[in-house]
């Protein structure tokens, strides 16, 4: 396996604490897979085998609805992980996960995982807080979605996006992407958006979205 992937393994927070070594074997036991935009890499359900660290692109984790409704629960970038559930009790996957575009991915068996956890404390500590952190995002995250207004939910969206020193989002959202993130219509994120231009608080154009105003849209939003 390459040196850019035992590369990337360490600036994960699960495993980067582990010594190099133990990196470079878990490079040795793991797959690399490439795969193209839109393609599903497990539903809920299927077996929690693997942990996976994202190489390039990013994979939205989302649950869906019989009737096709959608809610995405998070979006991972290069360095982050998916699976830490799993990886920790072994159980069915609880979402799906879906990439958003081209991707390199690496599949870590969870049997992997566990032996290097039973070695490195400090990797089971990672994978505890690992999944602690997941039960408070989610928590907060359902509290917004039952107490917060629409419009509130997006504001907290924007301002939760890595931006550059101007205030552009790192990454171009569409807003239907947007929308499944807040569990509204487009429409209603539309909405939302033009009421944030018309206060100056952000500038939308092609998809890109510049905050203009971020202590504004944090006071609208609670924070």
């Amino acid at each position: 396996m390459s040196t850019d992937v035992t590369d990337v393994l360490r600036t994960t927070d699960l495993l980067g604490s582990a010594p190099t070594a133990d990196l470079e074997a878990i490079s040795a036991a793991s797959r690399s897979r490439t795969f193209r935009r839109g393609q599903i890499l497990f539903t809920t359900g299927d077996p929690g085998d693997s942990l996976i660290v994202v190489l390039s692109g990013r994979v939205k984790v989302v649950v869906r609805s019989a009737d096709g409704g959608e809610l995405t629960l998070t979006v991972v970038g290069p360095g982050g992980v998916i699976g830490v559930v799993s990886a920790a009790d072994g159980g069915p996957r609880s979402a799906d996960a879906e990439t958003l575009e081209d991707c390199r991915l690496l599949f870590v068996p969870r049997e992997v995982v566990q032996d290097l956890c039973g070695r490195a404390p400090s990797v089971a500590q990672a994978l505890a807080s690992s999944v602690a952190a997941n039960l408070r995002r989610l928590t907060e995250d359902t509290s917004d979605l039952v107490f917060l207004d629409l419009p509130r939910r997006v504001a907290k969206v924007l301002l939760s996006q890595p931006r550059d020193q101007d205030g552009v989002i790192g990454h171009k959202m569409t807003q239907e992407e947007l929308a499944h993130r807040v569990g509204g219509a487009r429409q209603s994120v539309n909405a939302a958006l033009r009421g944030f231009e018309r206060r100056g608080w952000i500038q939308v154009h092609n998809q890109a979205v510049t905050v203009k105003q971020a202590a504004a849209l944090s006071r609208f939003a609670g924070d």
